[in-house]
């Protein structure tokens, strides 16, 4: 599944501020019994026989046999579900999951000979674990089969889970109502009665009756269509391979869909709502050729005749992976070709990439339990990398993926971080698990153990873990041991690349440190800082837990194995190392004048240089900064920030560092400058700090991008990002460029055809007038582009009138005009606004009932509107109304990890500011700057 982004891609935050420019010119879980002393009682206040969260493992389901009826005028559904099960002891008891459903009747079947027999059961109710249990008048016998029957209905939901509501408006104006079905991590139980942990497997045979004008899918191929009634068909799809019940999936909708087939004969489709089949053709050849990427990368067909993408109106998520009918936003499936901009292109190909990677990590191989969910979202994500790389080139998507990795250390860095597995029990917590810490870091690691083992190893390993695993479920140490038992032979020809103080490791002793290692990455939070000092040949290192703050709080004892790569200014041939105690020592053949480390940004690490290290390289960069890579540049840039934070590093020499930027020809060192950057400039325009805000925006904005599609992807999305920051900034180049782009815009009626990197610069620049906004307000309702769509939302959101900004802010949150789903982005956009925080702020704690019953708590949704609407607060009176709102919420919401994240934060902002604002002030001012 891929969440909306908690952290904000630059050109999505309208006040990303100046800066950017500036920048550039210049174990096992506790399911434990439940914490009453006496037994649960179900709702008819009998006791409930069981008191557990997890349920029992005597009983597993083998097949169920759906059967659903949707009315989508009435909005209510109903089904029979019959599940062939096994029981490994006996039991009178069949306890399983449903959320919101009424049972009406539930029956016991078993064949006896010739005969079959059918025994009422007994219904008993726990809403607190959303458990039913069906108690029959005898136990079960061990190794005879049993068929449980249960009848039900329900409401589709009004919310983005289950099985749910979605609309959308025909170009016609005419409202049309579709449903549709998100079920991971624990919703599956909304929409039948079903055993709904991820180990319980099982194959699923679905029916769907519908009306004629309706079409449905499903994860398998239609079977056949029979007729049930007058006006009323039932589809029969095939049976499912073995999977888990968060991967069942079905739609019902009047979709058109386009095809095409693999060169292994799997067909491919994209359905979506008929205006917009014509967006689809994008994602349809980039769905065939990475299908046909991953079917050669793993060695592994595709198991299934059939992958269908649906690109569903109403979406919470970004994507989600059910097994052979994949679903979207939108957004991330449909391509304009007049409209979309390059990041459009970027992202839909990446998430595409995802959710297909996931067919077979996560379908094909699923983690028992969701600590480790990392094992199905950071290996999705680390596939997107290295299968977009390969099949689309031109997208040059390496210059984005370590940017991620940084981006997930600014929240690993914190104490309400938490290691990648993580044990978590009810479903907040397993929903707080959809985080960036089990996608990017997840991947992150993964990429730095491919590093360390070599392509040809870690691939080895991978495909051994996916075949011994098909159809299972699996652990951390499943693919530990995977790894471990392929790289031995591997290995040993890259031995000669490792140095070691003594005598050179084994090859065997490397392969075997290789669980050892991962589990210092997996079972605890955080990342380690290694320090160096470079004494003639002699380079001694140390390495400690990274954090935030004092030097008081870095003294945990937490050891990593941290495999090490460095080059010098004598050898740019990668050497290695690995660090497995808190000091250690190597010999250099010779004395050098500079040593980096992290060669690549590979390590998921950062590296602070004693002495007149970081002098050395700042003298570097200035002077022949090619001689490292564009990745080497960028991670100096983020480390010396990092160390800034930690009191490591000067603010001051951290600044100088990103002067040589205004030599920089590359992306990814501008893009890491402006990451560090802009944040100090929020910062200070939070606090009301004109002078100095107005001299840090001279030092972002001292150039401006031409107005067009040209370039490379990460070009564009730069230049786009650029001329958003400027106009915001209200840069006059800029804004008056804008201004007369937008007058001839609306002139055209919107027909006008921008270029499409520079459009949402321009709405930004024209919503500042009421005329402005109304127009664009009208386009929004109109419009069948989601890029043009989204650009008008984000435009919206950064006008500066108090009174539209809150009227859009109480819009949104209704879902009519403006969908639901775009609420949480939208509230985040305004509260990055320098007139809206305080409305964003307010709005979040007047409605934060209603929050939590429209986005669940835990959701990432619910965390990306608490993070996103104070995490860049930095002053005392804020902090305390901060910690005063969420400790009054009690059991709704005080205990959310995003509210200790934003907590700390603020701490963090404030002790920043105080230690630096007016060394970047002094620092400011000897620079010079001429103010605009």
């Amino acid at each position: 599944m891929i969440s909306p982004s908690v952290t904000w891609p630059l050109a999505t935050m309208p006040f990303l501020s100046s800066s950017l420019l500036l920048l550039l010119t210049v174990s096992t879980p506790s399911w434990c019994q439940s914490s009453d002393t006496t037994s649960p009682k179900a709702t008819n206040g009998t006791p409930f026989p069981w008191d557990k969260i997890r349920l029992p493992e005597h009983i597993v389901p083998v097949h169920y046999d759906l059967m659903i009826h949707a009315n989508l005028t009435t909005l209510t559904f109903e089904g029979t579900t019959e599940i062939e099960i096994a029981a490994s002891r006996p039991t009178s008891a069949i306890i399983l999951h449903s959320h919101l459903l009424q049972v009406s009747k539930a029956t016991l079947r078993r064949r006896v000979g010739e005969r079959l027999t059918a025994e009422p059961l007994r219904v008993l109710e726990y809403p607190p674990h959303e458990q039913i249990a069906l108690v029959a008048s005898e136990p079960l016998v061990v190794g005879l089969p049993y068929t449980v029957v249960i009848d039900y209905t329900g409401h589709l939901s009004g919310h983005l889970n289950g099985f749910y509501k979605s609309t959308y408006r025909t170009k016609e104006g005419e409202v049309r109502v579709l449903a549709s079905t998100h079920f991971e991590p624990t919703a599956a139980r909304m929409a039948f009665p079903c055993f709904d942990e991820p180990a319980f497997k099982a194959n699923f045979s679905v029916k769907i009756r519908r009306e004629p004008r309706h079409v449905a899918i499903s994860n398998m191929p239609l079977v056949k269509s029979v007729t049930v009634a007058e006006g009323l068909l039932e589809d029969h799809f095939d049976v499912t391979v073995k999977m888990s019940t968060y991967l069942v999936a079905f739609i019902i909708s009047d979709f058109e869909s386009i095809s095409k087939m693999t060169k292994n004969g799997v067909k491919v489709s994209i359905y979506a709502v008929p205006d917009k089949i014509h967006q689809a053709d994008y994602a349809l050849d980039a769905a065939v050729t990475l299908l046909e990427f991953y079917e050669d990368y793993f060695s592994i067909p595709y198991p299934l005749p059939k992958q269908d993408l649906a690109a569903i109106p109403d979406f919470e998520s970004g994507a989600m992976e059910n097994w052979g009918l994949t679903t979207y936003r939108e957004s991330a499936l449909l391509f304009d070709a007049e409209k979309s901009s390059a990041s459009d292109k970027l992202d839909i190909t990446l998430i595409v990439s995802h959710e297909l990677a996931h067919q077979w990590f996560g379908n094909l191989v699923t983690m028992e339990w969701w600590n480790d969910l990392w094992l199905n979202e950071g290996f999705a994500k680390f596939m997107e990398f290295v299968s977009v790389s390969v099949t689309h080139p031109e997208l040059k998507v390496e210059d984005y993926f370590f940017g991620k990795c940084f981006d997930v250390m600014e929240v690993d860095a914190l104490n309400s971080s938490h290691p990648v597995s993580t044990a978590v029990e009810d479903p907040a917590q397993i929903r707080e698990m959809f985080d960036e810490v089990s996608y990017e870091k997840g991947a992150c690691i993964l990429n730095m153990l491919r590093d360390y083992l070599g392509a040809d190893a870690f691939k080895s390993g991978i495909v051994q873990y996916l075949l011994k695993h098909s159809y299972k479920n699996t652990k951390n140490e499943d693919l530990w041991n995977s790894m471990a038992s392929v790289s031995m032979v591997l290995l040993s020809s890259r031995m000669d690349g490792f140095c070691s103080r003594g005598s050179r490791s084994s090859s065997s002793s490397v392969s075997l440190d290789v669980k050892t290692m991962m589990n210092t990455w997996t079972l605890q939070k955080g990342f380690p800082l290694v320090t160096v000092t470079v004494r003639g040949r002699n380079v001694h290192m140390k390495q400690e837990l990274y954090r935030k703050g004092p030097d008081d709080a870095s003294e945990t004892g937490d050891l990593w194995h941290v495999p090490l790569t460095f080059i010098t200014s004598k050898s740019d041939s990668v050497q290695r190392f690995l660090l497995k105690t808190k000091t250690d020592v190597l010999i250099l053949p010779e004395e050098v004048e500079w040593i980096k480390f992290n060669v690549g940004m590979n390590g998921y690490y950062i590296v602070h240089y004693e002495d007149d290290g970081w002098d050395s390289l700042t003298a570097l960069l200035k002077g022949a900064h090619t001689t490292i890579s564009s990745n080497d540049r960028a991670s100096l840039i983020n480390n010396a920030f990092q160390l800034v934070s930690n009191g490591k590093l000067s603010v001051e020499k951290a600044l100088d560092l990103t002067l040589y930027l205004k030599h920089e020809t590359e992306i990814m060192p501008v893009f890491q400058g402006l990451n560090e950057l802009i944040p100090m400039y929020k910062l200070m325009e939070k606090r009301d700090m004109n002078e100095v805000e107005n001299q840090f925006k001279v030092y972002l904005l001292k150039d401006c991008y031409t107005w067009t599609d040209e370039g490379s992807v990460t070009e564009r999305m730069l230049r786009s990002q650029l001329l958003l920051l400027a106009c915001v900034r209200k840069y006059p180049p800029c804004v008056q460029r804008a201004e007369a782009y937008f007058r001839e815009w609306k002139e055209s009626d919107g027909n006008l055809s921008l270029p499409s990197d520079v459009t949402l610069a321009v709405f930004a620049v024209g919503v500042q007038n009421p005329e402005g906004w109304d127009f664009l307000y009208r386009k929004y309702q109109s419009s069948l582009s989601n890029t043009e769509k989204n650009n008008i939302e984000v435009a919206l959101c950064v006008s500066q009138d108090e009174e539209k900004l809150q009227w859009l802010l109480d819009e949104s949150f209704k879902g009519d005009v403006i969908k639901l789903q775009e609420f949480p982005h939208i509230l985040r956009t305004v509260g990055r606004n320098p007139v809206g925080y305080p409305l964003a702020w307010k709005f979040l704690r007047e409605n934060w009932d209603k929050l939590i019953q429209k986005f669940e708590l835990g959701s990432s949704s619910l965390t990306s509107m608490v993070i996103g609407t104070t995490n860049q607060f930095s002053t005392r009176a804020r902090l305390e109304e901060v910690k005063e709102f969420f400790s009054s919420l009690k059991e709704n919401g005080s205990q959310l990890r995003c509210v200790q994240q934003t907590i700390e934060t603020i701490e963090e902002n404030i002790r920043w500011m105080d230690k630096n604002f007016d060394k970047i002030r002094v620092w400011l001012q000897s620079q010079k700057l001429e103010l605009l």
